[in-house]
């Protein structure tokens, strides 16, 4: 019933792509949310986030023999809780196209049918994205709790923060779908594309450590992710400026990292558009949009 009064509003009526998108953000979350019942449901939703920042606390106490109360500790650890949407979102939106054309074998009726696939595929990935905001949410909560992070709501810069997410999500994103579309056109070995890109970039992205400690000639890689500057900038709007953070990104002002970031996300949302459109295309030349692994 709410779906429907949604879909009947003038604004996604006029626009096949809002729809679309609106659509597959509901579909997602059913997808996402029906595994499991409730119960057991919130139970991983919650245990996986904390699990794993357990494990970056401990390895960062035996490192540093137990220095939490660090300022630097708040740095890297919001770095990792804000990591969880990397991940979620890169995968979500690109393993949609795993699940429709293996799990539910609809591929070849979705993309063949007059709806905008690059909304569907945006929409699928809203659904990841909410349950990456709650885990990332529940990691902070934690860190709060736990660790006594240096976090107030009345000296973060809210503005800044929100703009930086909003267009490190649209970079992840436009990500995500270049990953859905290499793998229409994949017959075999693309189970693990989202995730291994997302834990690659977890090392060329400063989340835990600074770009400074790789070797010399891969460091640039850096250099070429949004991820890198948006973690910074989330960062500092989160700590304020004066708390201790890595020198890779040091000498630029937020104005600079946030123009840098803006060109990423305009640059990948556009070359996202055209490799899906291609990608797709020859999916459909090669007779590979309905392909079934079987395995």
């Amino acid at each position: 019933m709410i779906t429907s009064r949604l879909l009947d509003l003038p604004l996604l009526r006029r626009s096949d792509a809002l729809r679309t998108f609106s659509i597959a953000a509901w579909l997602g979350w059913q997808i996402e949310s029906n595994w499991a019942d409730p119960l057991l449901f919130a139970v991983y939703a919650i245990a996986r986030p904390v699990a794993s920042v357990l494990i970056l606390v401990v390895m960062y106490s035996v490192i540093t023999e137990g220095a939490t109360q660090e300022p630097i500790f708040a740095y890297i650890y919001l770095g990792n809780a804000l990591y969880i949407l990397v991940s979620q979102v890169i995968t979500g939106t690109s393993w949609a196209v795993i699940d429709d054309r293996e799990h539910y074998r609809t591929m070849k009726q979705l993309h063949t049918s007059p709806m905008d696939g690059y909304a569907y595929l945006m929409g699928r990935g809203v659904a990841r994205l909410i349950i990456g905001t709650i885990s990332v949410l529940i990691v902070v909560g934690v860190g709060l709790i736990a660790f006594d992070l240096p976090l107030y709501p009345l000296t973060i810069n809210w503005g800044l923060f929100l703009l930086s997410t909003v267009l490190g999500i649209l970079s992840l994103a436009a990500i995500g779908i270049m990953l859905g579309g290499a793998t229409m056109m994949m017959a075999r070995h693309f189970w693990s594309v989202g995730e291994a890109v997302a834990g690659s970039l977890y090392l060329f992205t400063g989340a835990i450590f600074p770009l400074d400690v790789l070797p010399a000639w891969i460091r640039p890689l850096g250099f070429v992710f949004p991820v890198t500057y948006w973690l910074e900038l989330a960062r500092r709007a989160l700590l304020g400026d004066n708390v201790p953070r890595f020198e890779t990104l040091a000498a630029f002002s937020n104005g600079q990292l946030l123009g840098i970031l803006v060109l990423f996300t305009i640059g990948l949302l556009g070359l996202s558009i055209l490799f899906y459109r291609w990608a797709l295309h020859q999916a459909k030349e090669r007779g590979m949009i309905d392909l079934e692994t079987n395995y």
